[in-house]
Formats: C-alpha cells, structure tokens, sequence
C-alpha cells in the first residue's frame, strides 16, 4: 500500500491562498502552484502520492496533473540532488561557450546530464533560456541565477556550496544588473 501524502502544516495555508486566486470552477488552474508548493515540501521533486493528493484536492483526473508536470522543467518526478544544477544551452549562453561550463561541471562533480553525485548534493539537467541571456551563460541552482559563468567559477560556485556556504547570485564576474561586458557605454557622464 502507498503512503498518502498531505501537505504539512507550513504549506496548507499557501495551498489555500493558491486555489483562491481562481475563479468558483476554475481551481484546477491551481495546479502548477501545487507542483510547486508540493516539490517544495517533499524536497525537490513530486511523489506519486503528492500527485493524486493534488488530483484529488483539485477535483481533475490524474493524468491532467500529470500532463502539466511533465510539462515544465521546473517540476521534477523523481528524486534530485539538494543542489539541483540546470544548465542553459541555448543560443545566447552557447554564444558565450556554456558548453564549457557544462563540461567543468561534468568533470568537476563526475556525473553526466541526468545525472545525480554519489553523495545525492548535486544534480545535472540542461535546459532551455532561463531568461538571464544578457548575463550568460547561466546556470540555475535550485531557486537561484548564476550568471557570467566560466569554467573557474562555476567550479567555485560548486565548491562553496559543498562546503555549507552560500555562494553570490548573480554575476560572478562583478557585473551590475544587465551592463553591457565592458561597462557602461551610453549615459557616462552628468548632463550639461
């Protein structure tokens, strides 16, 4: 027999405010809020369990759950890594040679894309524009944009959060919001 799964205390209430968002009739579009909420709670992915208690909660068929969380990266339906590592391979983050940046990972953590290290700490998946193209190439660890990535920091990255720490979002190269690489060009100086 399976086990049933309930959200927890801490998530009920964020479940609750999810569903009231939608209109009487229309909570089943409360779905990917519920993934999420439930991916959340387990501790990366979704359950089977977490599935049908979803489908039942939102009073649609399994499989319509099913369908959206097949549907989006973000939703995981087996177990990952506490870091989970989504690489961007796309255009603009190939432009600026993620694929090296996907190969130091590979070969720093020993594991292919898919895959997950020995210690469960990491997973490796490729996915598509994480939607920081300007600062690329990037790579999403769990909820958190790594941008400006090289083959030496992202390495660093990796390291710091093997050991506990909480390594800088954003630019590892120092750059501000989205300024061109070699700094500001336009708006330099004070009007006159």
């Amino acid at each position: 027999m399976s086990k049933i799964f309930e959200f927890s205390a801490e998530y009920s209430p964020q479940v609750e405010r999810a569903i009231a968002k939608y209109p009487k009739g229309r909570q089943q579009s409360a779905v990917l809020p519920l993934l999420d909420l439930a991916q959340r709670q387990i501790g990366g992915y979704v359950s089977d369990e977490a599935v049908d208690a979803i489908a039942a909660i939102l009073e649609m068929p399994r499989i319509r759950v099913i369908e959206v969380a097949t549907f989006y990266t973000m939703i995981n339906l087996k177990p990952v890594g506490k870091f989970l590592l989504q690489c961007c391979t796309t255009t603009p983050c190939w432009l600026r040679d993620s694929g090296a940046v996907v190969d130091a990972i590979k070969e720093h953590l020993d594991i292919g894309l898919g895959q997950t290290t020995k210690d469960g700490l990491f997973s490796l998946m490729e996915v598509e524009c994480l939607g920081a193209c300007v600062n690329a190439p990037v790579v999403q660890i769990n909820d958190d944009l790594y941008e400006d990535l090289t083959e030496d920091n992202v390495v660093k990255v990796l390291e710091e959060l093997k050991a506990g720490k909480v390594p800088a979002m954003g630019s590892q190269i120092g750059r501000k919001g989205s300024e061109p690489i070699d700094g500001a060009t336009t708006l330099t100086r004070a009007a006159e």
